[in-house]
């Protein structure tokens, strides 16, 4: 049976990383060691906008022993990935270029999306997590910069939430009051109440949340101290905040004593702690589960998954929509016109295969395009293209990365505009890219063309290549004299994308 060993490195706000692994072909990921240093990159990086350079002499020196660790265990394969941190440095790429000189590792910034969805792989892996998000759960991702929440009903990611509170941020912000105040956690507490009011308001009230998913900093080591856990390894929540609260009358000293902390003086404990007990307060769950895996494990899933070792029971995609689908209800844009355009769509590229070259995932960001199409007009019925556009960038959907969102954004901004050329987008699209919007965007313009009136007047819906020309057949009810007159508009740039004249076939019934 072949193993194949995998290295993950990641570079953190205060931590770096090294964990080795090995894959099986039974679909099996097992950890044989965990190696980590603590370098409070952040500090620097959220001080003064720049890391220093003696943290990139420590960090450089941590990644050489990396290295001779990696060799040691004659690993086949490794990925080393940095947080979102490093990008918001000036330094950022003479940072990079000194770690690949001087270590020979090569290391690859996530976006703040493509992080969490690297943690999420690792949780989708457990049964207990496919059971929790059936019944309703919040994944709350704590970091050094920042956290995510993502909310689950039924079994689907329905909204995600960045949010610029992190230990390592939280200490920042309040580390010049620290010693002027007699109750540092009242102030820790008063800040992180700020920044979860507006997330409570808008989102917790119609989600049912019965388990809250905990990944972060700390937790692990909080955990253990829970010796009575439930049958699927979860903490009921009074318990789990009766412990913080003791917690939060202590200093650092006593609480990293009593969790067996490294440092006995860490400063981001107290933080840890009471922003660990607010978001159990607030979300107002009856468990608490803390899976145990991190950004790590996180990085190996994915690696095994794009290298077909291992298949995910959880059905991301499913994800992605059921959080377009939210988004746009947010903004009033999901109506049976949407879902009309989003079926024609779907019809449309699968008859085009042979003529478009694109592939799943394509059709994927096509159907994300075809929910969202609509949801600049809550905003503006004049600028409603541009409104859609910033929408769309302006919100994270766990599963699609940085460039698949521009690509969304872009192919829904051209829905009513013009295609702009490559030279005007160059700065956000490389040029594969540029092409998938052009031809996503010419399918979207005619499908909803197809439903102009809003009033669904096209009834079983068929579209198949013939030669160079896609014949769509329709049953129509009543007249379609808007429909055909608007889809004829669109068709000549069409078939200057594809080489490819759409035609409409029809069937009346009245």
């Amino acid at each position: 049976m072949k193993i194949t060993t995998f290295a993950a490195i990641y570079i953190g706000s205060h931590e770096v990383s090294l964990k080795v692994f090995e894959i099986s072909a039974n679909h099996k990921i097992r950890a044989i060691d965990y190696v980590r240093s603590n370098i409070d990159l952040g500090q620097d990086a959220y001080r003064n906008g720049v890391i220093g350079y003696e943290l990139v002499e420590e960090l450089c020196q941590v990644l050489k022993e990396f290295h001779t660790i990696m060799d040691g265990y004659k690993v086949d394969a490794y990925q080393a990935y940095a947080g979102n941190m490093l990008r918001s440095v000036s330094n950022e790429p003479f940072i990079l270029d000194q770690i690949r000189l001087r270590t020979k590792i090569d290391v690859t910034i996530l976006s703040n999306s493509e992080y969490r969805f690297m943690e999420y792989k690792s949780l989708a892996l457990s049964p207990e997590f496919e059971k929790m998000i059936q019944e309703g759960a919040a994944v709350v991702d704590v970091g050094g910069g920042s956290m995510q929440i993502t909310l689950y009903q039924k079994g689907k990611a329905v909204t995600t939430q960045h949010i610029e509170l992190g230990i390592m941020r939280i200490r920042e912000k309040l580390s010049k009051i620290e010693n002027l105040v007699s109750h540092y956690e009242t102030q820790i507490q008063e800040l992180v109440d700020k920044e979860l009011e507006i997330f409570k308001r808008i989102y917790l009230p119609e989600a049912q949340i019965q388990y809250v998913v905990v990944m972060g900093d700390y937790i692990g080591e909080i955990v253990k101290g829970f010796s009575k856990k439930e049958e699927d390894g979860t903490i009921e929540t009074e318990r789990f905040i009766k412990l913080l609260k003791k917690w939060n009358k202590k200093s650092p000293e006593e609480i990293s004593v009593e969790l067996n902390l490294p440092n006995e003086h860490d400063p981001l404990i107290i933080p840890s702690v009471v922003l660990y007990k607010r978001l159990a307060e607030e979300m107002n769950a009856h468990h608490i589960w803390v899976a145990g895996t991190n950004i790590n494990d996180g990085i190996a899933c994915d690696y095994a998954e794009k290298h077909r070792m291992i298949a995910f029971a959880h059905d991301f995609e499913a994800d992605i929509l059921a959080a377009a689908q939210k988004l746009a209800e947010r903004f009033q844009s999901f109506s049976s016109h949407t879902e009309a355009v989003l079926s024609m769509c779907t019809k449309i590229f699968d008859a085009m295969k042979k003529a478009h070259g694109m592939g799943k995932r394509e059709r994927l960001l096509l159907q994300v395009s075809a929910i969202l199409h609509d949801c600049g007009r809550y905003i503006s019925l004049v600028d409603q293209a541009e409104c859609s556009y910033q929408i769309i960038k302006a919100s994270e959907i766990i599963g699609m990365t940085q460039l698949e969102r521009e690509i969304v954004a872009d192919t829904v901004r051209h829905n009513s505009q013009p295609v702009l050329s490559y030279q005007s987008v160059s700065d956000t699209l490389d040029q594969a890219s540029y092409m998938v919007v052009a031809k996503l965007t010419a399918i979207l313009k005619i499908a909803n063309a197809m439903d102009r009136s809003h009033k669904q007047k096209f009834q079983d819906i068929k579209a198949v290549l013939r030669g160079r020309e896609l014949i769509i057949t329709v049953d129509a009810p009543e007249s379609i004299v808007l429909e055909k007159g608007l889809f004829s508009a669109y068709a000549d740039s069409f078939e200057d994308v594809f080489s490819v004249k759409p035609k409409i076939r029809e069937k009346r019934v009245f």
